[in-house]
């Protein structure tokens, strides 16, 4: 028969007839029943040469002829086996087993492979000797037989060494009198269960055998020992070694837990606290976290590379995160947050060299300069540490710190594998500690820079009293773009503010600073709330595509974010005098309004779209506030929650405003905490507001009529008025703003004309007509006979402006008041 093998290679150091070919009779017969191969153990069995089989069908080999359905059935089995009478050559009848293999050949065809072993192959005496030998001299396997009584009988060479005691010194001992541990009382237990059902069992054990320093894992199987009857007469162990499987599949799990366990915040002290609470017990005794810091810098500024010894000082390193078997942490030399330097020894060689560090010293007396560190002499000493680990703490190409590990109450000592396990948890770790570090600056960066964006305090006005509170995400989320404002308008009204940025981080802080910086030029110009809306939407879309246009410039993808562009907001007005608030929203949740005695309720404004989606329009809606009213402004932060939905916070939100507190700092304290944890998931900004009404004592108001002559009216009516305000000092640059404004709205405006006073800090003076014509400051040349009258007011009153009505205009003026004369009339 043809052998498959690759011409000219042998099997190394085997003889060609090591394995006796000629015991085996082996046939090949092709899927069409031809034979194509045999070997001289077939010539031997049926006595065909080669010559005279190969090319002829097998069935002529058969005594008796196999049916078509029969060989159907065959042809679909991978492999047969079975008892067949063949032909001799001589003519006479040979039976042999046969052993048929179905070989599929990669082109697509396929044969079958047949085997049948010579006769005079029975067993012989020598085959008992085998198997004494293969029960003596198995390998890495210790085999016990204990009789019914569980004694032991009989212990191969693998199981005396693992029991440290001979054959002799076992036999009649039970399991559990040979080696004593309280392990070995439940593997006799499932001796006896042996014993009692016949049944095998699998037990795994892990137990520390005689001298040695660690824990072994041990599979058993227990199987019964049965006479020819069938009864059971006694049991036998086998024990496989499994140490180094067992130990591997501990580090897996150590390292799987430190994936799960390590990271789990974006703080550098929880992190680092995270892998030494890892660390031990399952891997150390004690472990400690240092990071390199800076001589002031704390743990979340730190650099984040090795930095350079200087003329300031070596190295140091921090304490960061310690933990121990003992209460306390005793062995600790350095304490949390405190600075070790200079560095030395074995952290000294970790950082210089890069990679981790194995030291193991037995002796006590000396095992502490295996440390290379005198400091630590004393620790060693007292609590028997004999071997450590240091790993240098490395992420994107920079160090961090190092990471030590010791052992003092474990017997074994650190291994390479447990080097590499270091290596690698601290790997794992120093990553998520850079992304802490590099998170705290840019979250630092972005509070720094929010709060100086941010109103430092609400102006001083007469129209609201007003509590705010701004609260930072936590540090999962990152700083994001809510923001507040209270904007004082003319005409005593004041605009309250707020939005929200989309996104997190230094980008939604910048989008957020410029959007109230775009908020507070167009309320200057005093534009209604959908109005103003519809040029804040404007704004955020040129944001976009400036940042999209900053993409496709730059090539990356660093550019993204400031493509990302987009914002809700809500504008509102309150007008002191007619007590009328005007409100407009864009994609933000409604204000909650509460009237003087009534329950709290939300503002139904029109729904508009977020900023930045254009396109949609803006509406507003009025309402009456009585004297009183509190107005609460906020963003999604305070009601969205992964705990509830927007309908519970809202109805959160609805039980705290209910509460009778007076003062609004109060309120605000109580809101924020009935609806908000320590770890807010968004940004929380908040504005309460309690309405005011400017009445008879602080307003004065006058129709006119377009004559001329109604300028020395309304100059007599200004100053009589000022005179019951006992402010007859600021009389007379008020009765020349009245004139000029009264002139220039009779010459350029229409009817109707109306003149107004407003008391508060300072006096405004507005005049109102019919026209929808703007004025605009000018400097009048010389030859000229009027165009000053704006000019005289821009240069008497602290500031002017003009505002659109529904109909018409209204230009005002703002004058310093002096102090007046009469202290007893109110404001």
């Amino acid at each position: 028969m043809e052998e498959r093998r690759t011409p000219g290679v042998e099997p190394p150091g085997r003889p060609d007839d090591v394995f006796d070919e000629a015991r085996t009779a082996r046939a090949v017969v092709d899927e069409h029943g031809i034979v194509t191969g045999w070997s001289e153990g077939a010539r031997l069995l049926l006595g065909y040469p080669p010559a005279e089989i190969i090319g002829e069908p097998a069935a002529s080999l058969l005594v008796e002829t196999v049916n078509a359905e029969t060989l159907g059935g065959i042809r679909t089995l991978p492999t047969w086996n079975g008892r067949l009478r063949l032909r001799h050559r001589d003519g006479h009848q040979v039976e042999a087993g046969v052993l048929a293999h179905h070989r599929l050949e990669g082109g697509g065809g396929a044969d079958w492979f047949l085997v049948s072993a010579l006769t005079g192959t029975a067993a012989v005496p020598e085959d008992e000797l085998l198997l004494a030998w293969s029960f003596e001299q198995a390998t890495n396997c210790g085999i016990t037989l204990y009789d019914t009584r569980l004694r032991l009988r009989r212990a191969n060479d693998d199981a005396q060494r693992t029991a440290a005691l001979s054959e002799t010194d076992m036999r009649g001992l039970r399991f559990s009198e040979f080696i004593a541990d309280p392990v070995m009382h439940e593997l006799e237990w499932n001796m006896v269960r042996v014993l009692e059902t016949g049944e095998p069992r699998h037990v795994e054990t892990y137990v520390r055998a005689p001298g040695e320093s660690r824990e072994r894992a041990w599979s058993a199987f227990l199987y019964p020992l049965r006479n020819r009857d069938g009864a059971v007469r006694g049991v036998c162990m086998s024990g496989q070694d499994m140490t180094e499987q067992y130990w591997a599949r501990k580090r897996l799990q150590l390292l799987n837990d430190a994936s799960a366990r390590i990271g789990s915040t974006l703080d550098v002290t929880r992190t680092a606290q995270e892998l030494a609470d890892v660390a031990v017990p399952a891997f150390a005794d004690f472990a400690a976290v240092d990071l390199l810091c800076d001589r002031d810098s704390d743990l979340g500024t730190a650099p984040s590379h090795l930095p350079e010894a200087s003329a300031a000082g070596p190295l140091r390193l921090r304490r960061a995160a310690h933990q121990s078997v003992f209460p306390g942490i005793p062995e600790a030399v350095v304490p949390l947050g405190g600075v070790d330097s200079p560095i030395m020894g074995l952290r000294a060689e970790c950082l210089t060299g890069g990679r981790g560090v194995l030291r193991v010293e037995q002796d006590p007396q000396t095992a502490g300069l295996f440390l290379g560190d005198e400091r630590w002499l004393a620790a060693v000493r007292a609590f028997g540490i004999h071997s450590v680990i240091g790993v240098p703490l490395r992420a994107r190409g920079g160090t961090l710190g190092v990471a030590f590990f010791a052992r003092h109450q474990r017997p074994e000592p650190f291994g390479k594998d447990d080097l590499l396990l270091a290596e690698e948890m601290s790997s794992r770790a120093a990553v998520y500690i850079d992304n802490a570090r590099r998170y705290t600056r840019e979250r630092n960066t972005s509070l720094v820079l929010q709060r100086s964006l941010l109103p430092r305090g609400t102006p001083t006005q007469s129209a609201l009293e007003t509590a705010t509170r701004y609260m930072p995400a936590d540090a999962w989320a990152g700083v994001g773009g809510d923001w507040y404002d209270v904007i004082p308008l003319a005409g005593a009204r004041v605009a309250l503010v707020v939005g929200d940025v989309v996104g997190h981080g230094l980008h939604a802080t910048a989008t957020m600073g410029r959007l109230r910086a775009a908020v507070r030029t167009l309320a200057d110009i005093d534009l209604p709330p959908d109005e103003l809306l519809t040029h804040l939407d404007d704004v955020v879309i040129r944001l976009r595509t400036e940042g999209d246009h900053a993409e496709e410039d730059s090539g990356n993808s660093a550019a993204v974010d400031a493509g990302q562009v987009g914002a809700t907001c809500l504008y509102t007005i309150y007008d002191p005098v007619s007590r009328r608030c005007t409100a407009a929203c864009a994609g933000h949740p409604p204000p909650a309004v509460v009237r003087p005695g009534s329950d709290v309720e939300y503002v139904d404004i029109p729904a508009g779209p977020p900023l930045g989606v254009g396109g949609l329009p803006f509406e507003t809606v009025e309402l009456q506030l009585p004297e009183g009213s509190l107005l609460a402004l906020y963003t999604n932060g305070l009601i969205e929650s992964a705990q509830h939905d927007l309908d519970e916070g809202l109805e959160s939100l609805r039980k705290a405003l209910s509460a009778p507190i007076s003062s609004l700092e109060d309120m605000c304290d109580h809101v924020l905490n009935a609806l908000v944890n320590d770890r807010p998931r968004d940004d929380i900004a908040l504005i309460i507001a309690r309405t005011q009404q400017l009445d008879d004592r602080h307003v004065a108001t006058w129709d006119l009529s377009g004559d001329l002559t109604e300028v020395a009216r309304a100059r007599d009516l200004a100053a009589r008025q000022l005179g019951d305000w006992g402010l007859q000092e600021s009389a007379f640059v008020a009765e020349l703003v009245v004139s000029e404004l009264v002139t220039n709205a009779m010459r350029y405006g229409e009817d109707p004309i109306q003149l107004r006073l407003i008391r508060q800090d300072a006096l405004i003076c507005e005049v109102s007509d019919g026209s929808n014509t703007a004025p605009h400051l000018r400097r009048a040349r010389s030859f000229d006979e009027g165009g000053r009258g704006l000019f005289i007011v821009a240069q008497l009153a602290e500031c002017w402006g003009t505002r659109q009505r529904p109909i018409g205009k209204t230009i005002w003026a703002e004058i310093a008041l002096q102090p007046p004369n009469n202290s007893a009339i109110s404001r």
